[in-house]
Protein backbone atom coordinates (compact mmCIF):
# COMPACT_ATOMS: atom_id res chain seq x y z
CA UNK A 1 0.00 0.00 0.00
CA UNK A 2 1.68 3.44 -0.63
CA UNK A 3 -0.52 6.93 -1.25
CA UNK A 4 1.29 10.00 -3.59
CA UNK A 5 0.28 13.14 -3.45
CA UNK A 6 1.82 16.09 -5.58
CA UNK A 7 2.19 19.44 -3.74
CA UNK A 8 -1.63 20.95 -5.15
CA UNK A 9 -2.95 17.78 -3.21
CA UNK A 10 -3.72 16.01 -6.18
CA UNK A 11 -3.20 12.19 -5.70
CA UNK A 12 -1.03 10.18 -8.20
CA UNK A 13 -0.16 6.99 -9.11
CA UNK A 14 2.44 5.57 -7.63
CA UNK A 15 3.32 2.85 -9.71
CA UNK A 16 4.29 5.80 -12.08
CA UNK A 17 7.29 7.76 -12.92
CA UNK A 18 7.57 11.10 -11.54
CA UNK A 19 11.05 12.44 -10.70
CA UNK A 20 12.50 14.04 -14.09
CA UNK A 21 16.26 11.51 -15.33
CA UNK A 22 18.17 14.96 -14.28
CA UNK A 23 16.33 15.66 -10.93
CA UNK A 24 19.11 17.29 -8.39
CA UNK A 25 17.34 15.26 -5.79
CA UNK A 26 18.20 12.06 -8.11
CA UNK A 27 21.65 13.06 -9.07
CA UNK A 28 23.18 15.04 -6.14
CA UNK A 29 20.90 14.47 -3.01
CA UNK A 30 20.04 17.82 -3.82
CA UNK A 31 16.91 18.29 -1.41
CA UNK A 32 15.58 17.87 1.80
CA UNK A 33 12.80 15.37 3.50
CA UNK A 34 10.77 14.89 6.62
CA UNK A 35 9.50 11.55 7.28
CA UNK A 36 5.90 11.41 9.73
CA UNK A 37 4.86 8.48 11.61
CA UNK A 38 0.72 9.08 10.93
CA UNK A 39 -1.59 7.02 13.72
CA UNK A 40 -5.24 6.67 13.32
CA UNK A 41 -4.87 9.58 10.91
CA UNK A 42 -3.40 11.83 12.84
CA UNK A 43 0.13 12.93 12.17
CA UNK A 44 2.28 13.57 15.12
CA UNK A 45 4.63 16.37 15.55
CA UNK A 46 3.61 17.33 12.52
CA UNK A 47 4.20 21.26 12.93
CA UNK A 48 7.68 20.97 14.34
CA UNK A 49 8.88 18.50 11.06
CA UNK A 50 7.31 21.41 9.06
CA UNK A 51 9.80 23.79 11.24
CA UNK A 52 12.60 21.75 10.40
CA UNK A 53 11.61 20.86 7.44
CA UNK A 54 11.82 25.12 6.72
CA UNK A 55 14.89 25.70 8.33
CA UNK A 56 16.71 22.15 6.29
CA UNK A 57 15.54 23.92 2.59
CA UNK A 58 16.86 27.22 4.12
CA UNK A 59 20.50 25.45 5.00
CA UNK A 60 20.39 24.53 1.38
CA UNK A 61 18.97 28.03 -0.43
CA UNK A 62 15.97 25.99 -1.58
CA UNK A 63 13.31 28.48 -2.46
CA UNK A 64 10.77 28.58 1.29
CA UNK A 65 8.84 26.22 1.42
CA UNK A 66 4.93 26.50 1.36
CA UNK A 67 3.80 25.40 4.52
CA UNK A 68 0.09 26.22 4.13
CA UNK A 69 0.45 23.87 0.47
CA UNK A 70 2.55 21.12 2.47
CA UNK A 71 -0.26 21.24 5.09
CA UNK A 72 -2.78 20.22 2.44
CA UNK A 73 -0.57 17.69 0.78
CA UNK A 74 -0.33 15.93 3.66
CA UNK A 75 -3.91 15.90 4.37
CA UNK A 76 -4.51 14.39 1.07
CA UNK A 77 -2.34 11.43 1.91
CA UNK A 78 -4.12 10.75 5.09
CA UNK A 79 -7.47 11.26 3.64
CA UNK A 80 -6.42 8.17 1.08
CA UNK A 81 -5.04 5.75 3.88
CA UNK A 82 -6.70 2.80 5.22
CA UNK A 83 -8.24 4.09 8.46
CA UNK A 84 -6.56 2.46 11.28
CA UNK A 85 -3.66 1.72 9.67
CA UNK A 86 -0.13 3.01 10.81
CA UNK A 87 1.68 5.17 7.99
CA UNK A 88 5.08 6.84 7.51
CA UNK A 89 4.65 9.82 5.71
CA UNK A 90 7.49 11.22 3.85
CA UNK A 91 7.50 14.72 2.38
CA UNK A 92 9.64 15.10 -0.24
CA UNK A 93 11.30 18.50 -1.45
CA UNK A 94 14.43 18.61 -4.17
CA UNK A 95 15.69 21.63 -6.19
CA UNK A 96 14.08 19.78 -9.79
CA UNK A 97 16.14 19.42 -13.19
CA UNK A 98 18.99 20.28 -13.57
CA UNK A 99 18.38 21.83 -16.88
CA UNK A 100 14.57 22.59 -16.23
CA UNK A 101 13.09 26.22 -15.64
CA UNK A 102 13.72 26.28 -11.99
CA UNK A 103 11.24 24.96 -10.41
CA UNK A 104 11.29 22.04 -7.45
CA UNK A 105 10.45 18.65 -7.09
CA UNK A 106 7.97 18.65 -4.36
CA UNK A 107 5.62 15.80 -3.30
CA UNK A 108 4.05 13.35 -0.52
CA UNK A 109 4.41 10.11 0.08
CA UNK A 110 2.84 7.36 2.79
CA UNK A 111 4.22 3.82 3.40
CA UNK A 112 3.49 1.18 5.53
CA UNK A 113 5.77 0.96 8.51
CA UNK A 114 7.27 -2.22 8.22
CA UNK A 115 7.76 -5.87 10.81
CA UNK A 116 11.32 -5.33 11.18
CA UNK A 117 10.48 -1.88 12.65
CA UNK A 118 7.82 -3.25 14.58
CA UNK A 119 9.89 -5.93 15.88
CA UNK A 120 13.04 -3.61 16.73
CA UNK A 121 10.35 -1.36 18.88
CA UNK A 122 9.18 -4.44 20.88
CA UNK A 123 12.62 -6.25 21.27
CA UNK A 124 15.13 -3.39 20.98
CA UNK A 125 18.34 -3.62 19.03
CA UNK A 126 22.04 -3.76 19.40
CA UNK A 127 24.27 -1.06 18.14
CA UNK A 128 27.84 0.21 17.00
CA UNK A 129 29.83 2.99 17.70
CA UNK A 130 31.48 4.49 14.39
CA UNK A 131 32.96 8.26 13.95
CA UNK A 132 31.48 10.25 12.13
CA UNK A 133 34.40 12.48 11.27
CA UNK A 134 34.08 15.66 12.72
CA UNK A 135 34.00 17.80 16.31
CA UNK A 136 31.07 19.44 17.68
CA UNK A 137 32.42 22.43 16.89
CA UNK A 138 31.98 22.27 12.99
CA UNK A 139 28.76 22.63 12.24
CA UNK A 140 29.55 26.80 13.48
CA UNK A 141 32.18 26.65 11.75
CA UNK A 142 31.46 25.17 8.45
CA UNK A 143 27.82 25.66 7.74
CA UNK A 144 28.62 24.30 4.03
CA UNK A 145 28.60 20.80 6.11
CA UNK A 146 25.11 20.99 6.19
CA UNK A 147 25.60 19.67 9.57
CA UNK A 148 21.56 19.67 10.96
CA UNK A 149 19.81 19.59 7.85
CA UNK A 150 18.18 16.61 6.94
CA UNK A 151 19.21 16.28 3.13
CA UNK A 152 18.83 13.74 0.79
CA UNK A 153 22.21 12.42 0.68
CA UNK A 154 21.99 10.16 3.25
CA UNK A 155 24.40 7.32 1.42
CA UNK A 156 27.10 8.09 4.54
CA UNK A 157 24.35 7.15 6.87
CA UNK A 158 23.11 4.02 4.99
CA UNK A 159 26.13 3.36 4.37
CA UNK A 160 26.96 3.15 8.18
CA UNK A 161 23.81 0.94 8.94
CA UNK A 162 25.36 -1.55 6.05
CA UNK A 163 28.98 -2.08 8.11
CA UNK A 164 26.96 -2.64 10.93
CA UNK A 165 24.27 -5.15 10.05
CA UNK A 166 27.86 -6.61 8.49
CA UNK A 167 29.61 -7.03 12.13
CA UNK A 168 26.45 -8.34 14.08
CA UNK A 169 24.37 -4.93 15.15
CA UNK A 170 21.52 -3.48 13.80
CA UNK A 171 22.06 0.33 14.34
CA UNK A 172 24.86 2.99 14.68
CA UNK A 173 25.79 5.67 17.55
CA UNK A 174 27.59 8.52 15.38
CA UNK A 175 30.65 9.81 17.92
CA UNK A 176 32.63 12.58 16.97
CA UNK A 177 36.31 13.41 16.80
CA UNK A 178 36.67 14.02 20.48
CA UNK A 179 34.66 11.09 21.25
CA UNK A 180 31.64 12.32 22.07
CA UNK A 181 28.44 11.24 21.47
CA UNK A 182 26.25 12.63 18.22
CA UNK A 183 23.08 11.00 17.07
CA UNK A 184 21.91 7.57 15.23
CA UNK A 185 22.33 7.96 11.03
CA UNK A 186 18.28 7.97 11.37
CA UNK A 187 17.80 8.60 15.54
CA UNK A 188 18.53 10.48 18.07
CA UNK A 189 20.46 9.10 21.55
CA UNK A 190 18.31 9.62 24.56
CA UNK A 191 20.21 7.96 27.95
CA UNK A 192 17.85 7.76 30.83
CA UNK A 193 19.44 7.92 34.89
CA UNK A 194 16.79 7.42 37.43
CA UNK A 195 14.21 10.22 36.65
CA UNK A 196 16.68 12.30 33.93
CA UNK A 197 16.94 12.03 30.56
CA UNK A 198 19.87 13.57 28.22
CA UNK A 199 20.62 13.87 24.85
CA UNK A 200 22.97 15.54 22.71
CA UNK A 201 22.56 19.72 21.81
CA UNK A 202 21.89 20.24 18.13
CA UNK A 203 25.77 23.06 18.47
CA UNK A 204 26.92 19.54 18.24
CA UNK A 205 25.98 19.06 14.52
CA UNK A 206 22.96 16.40 15.02
CA UNK A 207 19.37 16.82 13.88
CA UNK A 208 16.86 18.30 16.25
CA UNK A 209 14.85 15.47 17.17
CA UNK A 210 11.05 15.68 17.20
CA UNK A 211 10.05 12.45 18.57
CA UNK A 212 12.91 13.63 21.18
CA UNK A 213 10.88 16.64 21.80
CA UNK A 214 7.74 15.01 22.44
CA UNK A 215 9.38 12.41 24.82
CA UNK A 216 10.66 15.68 26.93
CA UNK A 217 7.79 17.47 27.03
CA UNK A 218 5.95 14.10 28.21
CA UNK A 219 8.07 13.46 30.87
CA UNK A 220 8.68 17.21 32.29
CA UNK A 221 4.96 17.60 32.93
CA UNK A 222 4.91 13.69 34.76
CA UNK A 223 8.24 15.57 36.87
CA UNK A 224 11.11 14.19 35.28
CA UNK A 225 14.20 16.37 34.82
CA UNK A 226 15.69 16.90 30.86
CA UNK A 227 19.01 18.09 29.57
CA UNK A 228 20.39 18.81 26.43
CA UNK A 229 24.13 18.47 27.41
CA UNK A 230 27.06 17.24 25.56
CA UNK A 231 27.29 13.09 26.35
CA UNK A 232 30.19 10.73 25.81
CA UNK A 233 30.35 6.87 25.19
CA UNK A 234 30.69 6.05 29.01
CA UNK A 235 27.75 7.74 29.82
CA UNK A 236 25.57 5.34 27.39
CA UNK A 237 27.36 2.25 28.85
CA UNK A 238 26.63 3.34 32.75
CA UNK A 239 22.85 4.86 32.20
CA UNK A 240 20.00 2.76 33.57
CA UNK A 241 18.53 2.52 30.10
CA UNK A 242 19.85 3.61 26.34
CA UNK A 243 17.84 4.36 23.74
CA UNK A 244 17.07 6.06 19.80
CA UNK A 245 14.40 7.64 19.20
CA UNK A 246 12.62 8.78 15.90
CA UNK A 247 9.62 9.36 14.11
CA UNK A 248 8.75 5.98 12.88
CA UNK A 249 10.60 3.51 15.44
CA UNK A 250 9.47 6.01 18.57
CA UNK A 251 11.45 4.90 21.59
CA UNK A 252 13.68 2.11 20.53
CA UNK A 253 15.86 -0.14 23.57
CA UNK A 254 19.98 -0.22 22.87
CA UNK A 255 19.98 -3.60 24.49
CA UNK A 256 23.86 -4.46 22.78
CA UNK A 257 26.51 -1.79 22.43
CA UNK A 258 29.64 -2.58 21.13
CA UNK A 259 29.05 -6.58 21.30
CA UNK A 260 28.29 -6.07 25.09
CA UNK A 261 25.20 -6.28 26.89
CA UNK A 262 24.07 -3.35 28.65
CA UNK A 263 23.37 -3.45 31.97
CA UNK A 264 19.98 -3.70 33.83
CA UNK A 265 17.99 -4.86 31.19
CA UNK A 266 14.84 -5.71 33.42
CA UNK A 267 15.36 -1.87 34.33
CA UNK A 268 15.34 -0.74 30.92
CA UNK A 269 12.78 -2.76 29.57
CA UNK A 270 10.75 -0.68 33.04
CA UNK A 271 11.88 2.90 31.79
CA UNK A 272 11.11 1.88 28.46
CA UNK A 273 7.34 1.43 29.49
CA UNK A 274 7.17 4.49 31.82
CA UNK A 275 8.87 6.27 28.34
CA UNK A 276 6.03 4.94 26.04
CA UNK A 277 3.37 6.22 27.81
CA UNK A 278 4.54 8.86 28.49
CA UNK A 279 5.17 9.77 24.68
CA UNK A 280 1.76 8.48 23.86
CA UNK A 281 0.12 10.86 26.31
CA UNK A 282 0.97 13.66 24.03
CA UNK A 283 -1.20 12.40 21.56
CA UNK A 284 -4.35 11.44 23.41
Amino acid sequence: MRVLAGLDGSLLDPEAPLLRADDLGALRGDGVFETVLVVDGRPRELEPHLGRFARSAAMLDLPEPDLDAWRRCVRAVIDAWPVGEEMALKLVYTRGPEFGDGSTTAYAMGLPIGEGVRRQRAEGVSAITLERGFAPGHAERAPWLLLGAKTLSYAVNMAAVRYAQAHDADEVVFVASDGSVLEGPTSTVVVVNERTLRTTPPSSGVLPGTTQGALFRGAERAGWTTKVEPLRVEDLRSADALFLTSSVRRITRVHTLDGEALANPERAREVQAVLADLYEAEYI
